[in-house]
């Protein structure tokens, strides 16, 4: 299996790129209308990095547990990156935006807050988001921000190796045993009414798109699905015929899941505000 991937926080090996402090010490400060765009990005990365660091000694192998630790790795640190820029719209850290706003005020897609399930869900989670986030970051790398493209070019990077992991490990499921079939089958009738929320255009998206500055969701759809479809064809899985779920516009609504994540990923730094080592 092809896998390689770094911390986020540094240099990756194919090239230089900026780190969030980085960001932080730039002086730039992000307009109120990218730096809200930005945190709907950011936290749609925190939310998978903390759903994928559940796998760590939890994996199936101990390849597989190195390998995912990776992967939230690296987006945890996308959302570093753009936390700490949409930060800079109302002078606050990446700590402030990670713990401690409530779950209302989070902007991430319900794809990325669904259980982990078993292994098979978690990967078609994978492929569905990473073939997403793939294209987003190749359409960011012309946006009209720096900040922005230069976080693109970074996260772009690393998202083709999540892309490679995906498309391998459905691969594997899918030709196995008719078991891992099976369970794969699952996992992609879990995860795909979540897909569509992924492309829907807001009013900001499509101001901000117009400026040149952000990537109109809708303008991925087709690209998309059509390499996605091509790892289901691949792997002889077929497309789950499944209604798209109600979407919760990004407003904070129509999440279940996420209060359960907040609460553990929020409860160290809420009992020791300010804490520092």
């Amino acid at each position: 299996m092809s896998f390689a991937s770094t911390d986020s926080a540094t240099t990756h090996s194919q090239g230089s790129a900026i780190t969030a402090e980085d960001i932080g010490a730039s002086g730039a400060t992000a307009p109120e209308d990218v730096a809200r765009y930005a945190l709907t990005l950011g936290d749609d990365a925190l939310i998978l990095a903390q759903r994928l660091g559940w796998w760590i000694s939890r994996a199936p192998e101990m390849e597989e547990d190195i390998a995912l630790a990776n992967i939230a790795l690296d987006t945890l640190g996308h959302a570093r990156f753009f936390l700490t820029y949409a930060g800079t719209a109302w002078g606050k850290s990446e700590d402030d935006l990670a713990y401690f706003r409530s779950e209302e005020e989070f902007r991430s897609c319900r794809l990325v807050e669904q259980e982990n399930g078993d292994f098979a869900h978690t990967i078609a989670r994978q492929l569905l988001f990473s073939h997403y986030a793939l294209g987003l970051y190749q359409g960011l790398l012309s946006s009209a921000d720096e900040t922005l493209a230069a976080i693109a070019a970074k996260a772009l990077k690393e998202v083709e190796y999540h892309v490679d992991h995906a498309n391998q490990w459905v691969l594997r499921l899918g030709l196995g045993t008719e078991e891992s079939a099976r369970r794969m089958r699952l996992g992609l009738e879990h995860m795909w009414p979540y897909l569509e929320e992924l492309f829907e255009d807001l009013p900001e998206h499509e101001e901000l798109a117009r400026r040149g500055i952000a990537v109109l969701p809708s303008s991925l759809r087709e690209e998309t699905l059509r390499r996605v479809r091509t790892v289901l064809e691949a792997a002889e899985l077929q497309e789950p015929a499944c209604p798209p779920a109600r979407s919760g516009h990004r407003t904070g609504c129509f999440s279940e899941q996420r209060g359960y994540i907040l609460a553990e990923m929020q409860s160290f730094a809420r009992q020791h505000p300010g804490a520092q080592w």
